[in-house]
């Protein structure tokens, strides 16, 4: 009996293992952000959902995502009236338009 008893806790911690990982997707890679030639910040690896934040705002993105993503105006991944988000495809970059203002977020494209 000692063996099933075995195999049941071998079994265990491997299906334990699967959904910590399942709950933990990240987006491989970086994304550099800048404001004008001054680096804000690198980020590594963020988690695949929700908003995240840029430090400040920045004037350019490059995405080394393994991941698309999607640049925002406010910093809650939103829009102002009249403002607009921005597709910025993996392993690309976009250098600020003046008209339309400072990125302060991004969500990530799964």
């Amino acid at each position: 009996m000692p063996a099933p008893r075995s195999l049941a806790v071998l079994t265990g911690i491997a299906l334990l293992g699967v959904a910590l990982t399942a709950c933990d997707e990240q987006a491989l890679g970086t994304i550099d952000a800048r404001n004008g030639v001054r680096t804000v910040e690198t980020i590594s690896n963020p988690p695949v959902g929700g908003c995240h934040r840029f430090r400040e705002a920045v004037t350019h993105v490059a995405n080394h995502l393994e991941n698309d993503i999607v640049l925002h105006q406010r910093a809650d991944c939103t829009e102002p009236p009249g403002g607009q988000s921005f597709y910025l495809p993996t392993q690309t970059s976009d250098m600020v338009v003046r008209s339309t203002g400072l990125w302060r977020s991004f969500t990530i494209v799964h």
